[in-house]
C-alpha cells in the first residue's frame, strides 16, 4: 500500500482554478512537402512520464532560426476553457535541429540540444501537460506533450495510450510503426520508432492541425479527460511506460481507465493488467483496439530507458483475414497471448468501422436511469476500430453489440462486462469514440466516417456514472 496519503478532493480544488483556453494553437503550419511536419517550430520530451521533484528537459528546433518561448499548461476542465497556465520559459534562441539520419529498422532519433529543463514543482498535480511552442516573428505554434504522474491513492488511474501515438507518428514524413519504405500501411517486425522525436501531425481519419507536436491526446482521450475533471472525479495519470515499469502502482486505485486507441501493449503490460485484475482491480476500457499488437521497448541510443521500440507480435495471432491484407503479419511468431482474455473481446477483421452502440442488455445495471430499451442506439459512437469476438469468460455479458461499416466490409461490435474473482468488474466500451459521446471541449474535432458520432449524450454520460460508481464500490 502507498504510504502517501489519498486527496480525494485534488481534482475538484485543481479545477476551481482560472483556466485559460491559450493552451489552443492560433497559428500551425505544415510543411507540404513532409505533410506531417511543422518544421518551423518543432519540438519533444526527455520523457514521457515524471514524478514531482523529477527533471525534464525540452528539445527544440526552429527552421529558420528564430526566438521562440514555452508555455506549459495542465490539462483539465477548468470552467470549461480546458487548461490552466501553469509556467513559461524562454524566450529562447532558436536553431536548426539536424534531422537524424535513417538507422537500422528505419529508425529516426533526434539528438538535439535541450533549450531548456525544470525540475517538476511539488504542487504540480498528476495530469497530462501540453508545452505550447511559439516562435518569432511568424507566431507559427506547434506543441510538446509529457504526463505528471504521482505515487497517491486515488479512485481510478487513466492511462494514456501514448505507446500508440507514437507508433503511428510518421515524423518527419513516413517513419511510423507502419513505414517500410515500400507499403504505406505495413504491419510487420521490421520497423522502429523513438519518442526523441517530435509528434507530427496525426496521420488518418481526421485533419485536426491541434494534433500537431501531441501524439492522439486531443483527439480521443481529451473529451474523457474533461469530462471526467468536469465531474470532480478522483482521477489520476499515467503514461504506457508506468504501466510497463510499475505493476504495483496500478493497485493504488480502484478503477484503470484506458483511454481512446489504446492498439499497443508490452508483453509485461498485459502480465500486469490482468495480475491487477486478479488482485481485485477495476478496468474499463473506454478504448478500442485495445493490446492488439505486441511490442518491445529498449533503451535509446542516449542510453535513457524504454525510448524505443519495436513491433514483436500480435496478440493472439494475427487472423486469416488479417494476414490477407497484411501478409507481413505471417513473420510475426504468433506466441503472444490473445488479448481477449484480457479485454473480454478483441480486434476483430476488419478492424476498422463505424456504428450505432446499440444496447442489448437493458436491465443490466450499467444502463440504470437511461430509459434505454433492447434496440435502442447512441448515434455513430462505435470507431474508428473496435473490439468483436468476446472470450469465453465465465459470467461475461455482452451489454451492446451491432454490425459495423467500412469501405473493407462489415464486421460485428460486441461491448462486454466480465466478473473479476474479487467482485471487481472488467468493462469494454468497444470503441475509439467513447470520449464523443461524453464532451466537446476547446478545439476538440469530431470524427467523421460512414457513421459518425453526434457528440455529448445524456445517456452515454450516465452509463459512465454508473460504470465509474460500480468500480468505486459505491451507488449511483
Amino acid at each position: 500500500m502507498s504510504s502517501i496519503p489519498p486527496r480525494p478532493d485534488l481534482i475538484r480544488e485543481e479545477n476551481a482554478r482560472p483556466g485559460t483556453e491559450e493552451w489552443i494553437l492560433r497559428k500551425t503550419r505544415i510543411d507540404p512537402g513532409a505533410r506531417f511536419r511543422s518544421s518551423s517550430i518543432e519540438g519533444f520530451c526527455s520523457r514521457q512520464s515524471v514524478r514531482p521533484g523529477e527533471s525534464i528537459s525540452f528539445h527544440v528546433s526552429t527552421n529558420p532560426p528564430s526566438p521562440f518561448t514555452l508555455d506549459l499548461y495542465r490539462m483539465g476542465y477548468y470552467g470549461g476553457a480546458g487548461g490552466r497556465h501553469m509556467l513559461r520559459l524562454g524566450p529562447f534562441t532558436g536553431e536548426v535541429q539536424p534531422d537524424p539520419p535513417v538507422g537500422p529498422m528505419r529508425l529516426r532519433e533526434c539528438r538535439w540540444n535541450a533549450c531548456a529543463g525544470i525540475e517538476i514543482p511539488a504542487d504540480w498535480p498528476s495530469g497530462v501537460y501540453l508545452g505550447k511552442l511559439t516562435a518569432g516573428p511568424s507566431g507559427d505554434q506547434s506543441y510538446v506533450i509529457f504526463v505528471v504522474r504521482d505515487d497517491r491513492p486515488a479512485d481510478f488511474i487513466f492511462q494514456c495510450s501514448d505507446l500508440t501515438w507514437q507508433a503511428y507518428n510518421r515524423w518527419p514524413d513516413s517513419y511510423a510503426l507502419y513505414d517500410d519504405g515500400k507499403k504505406f500501411w505495413y504491419w510487420g517486425p521490421d520497423t522502429a520508432v523513438s519518442f526523441d522525436r517530435p509528434y507530427g501531425k496525426y496521420c488518418q481519419l481526421v485533419d485536426a492541425p491541434l494534433s500537431t507536436g501531441s501524439g492522439e491526446w486531443l483527439l480521443w482521450e481529451f473529451p474523457v479527460a474533461y469530462w471526467l475533471e468536469s465531474r470532480g472525479h478522483d482521477v489520476t495519470y499515467i503514461s504506457g511506460i508506468d504501466a510497463h515499469q510499475d505493476p504495483g502502482g496500478l493497485l493504488r486505485a480502484r478503477g484503470f481507465l484506458s483511454v481512446g486507441h489504446d492498439e499497443y501493449y508490452t508483453r509485461a503490460m498485459y502480465d500486469h493488467l490482468l495480475g491487477a485484475i486478479a488482485a481485485g482491480l477495476n478496468v474499463a476500457f473506454l478504448s478500442g483496439n485495445v493490446c492488439c499488437g505486441e511490442i518491445g521497448l529498449r533503451p535509446g541510443g542516449g542510453g535513457a530507458p524504454d525510448r524505443v521500440f519495436s513491433r514483436t507480435d500480435r496478440f493472439g495471432g494475427a487472423s486469416r483475414e488479417e494476414t490477407a491484407v497484411f501478409p507481413e503479419m505471417a513473420q510475426l511468431p504468433a506466441s503472444a497471448p490473445d488479448e481477449k482474455w484480457l479485454v473480454g473481446a478483441r480486434t476483430p477483421a476488419p478492424p476498422t468501422g463505424s456504428a450505432d452502440w446499440i444496447c442489448t442488455a437493458p436491465d443490466h445495471w450499467l444502463f440504470e436511469g437511461t430509459g434505454m430499451r433492447n434496440g435502442d442506439g447512441i448515434a455513430g459512437l462505435v470507431g474508428w476500430e473496435y473490439h468483436g469476438e468476446p472470450a469465453d469468460i465465465r459470467g461475461l455479458e455482452v451489454v451492446a453489440s451491432g454490425e459495423t461499416q467500412s469501405k473493407h466490409g462489415d464486421g460485428v461490435y460486441t461491448a462486454t462486462v466480465y466478473p473479476g474473482a474479487k467482485g471487481n468488474i472488467v468493462f469494454n466500451a468497444a470503441t475509439c469514440w467513447w470520449g464523443d459521446g461524453l464532451a466537446e471541449p476547446p478545439g476538440y474535432v469530431r470524427p467523421q466516417h460512414i457513421v459518425s458520432p453526434k457528440g455529448p449524450d445524456p445517456r452515454l454520460q450516465r452509463i459512465t456514472e454508473n460504470l465509474l460508481a460500480r468500480m468505486r464500490g459505491g451507488s449511483q
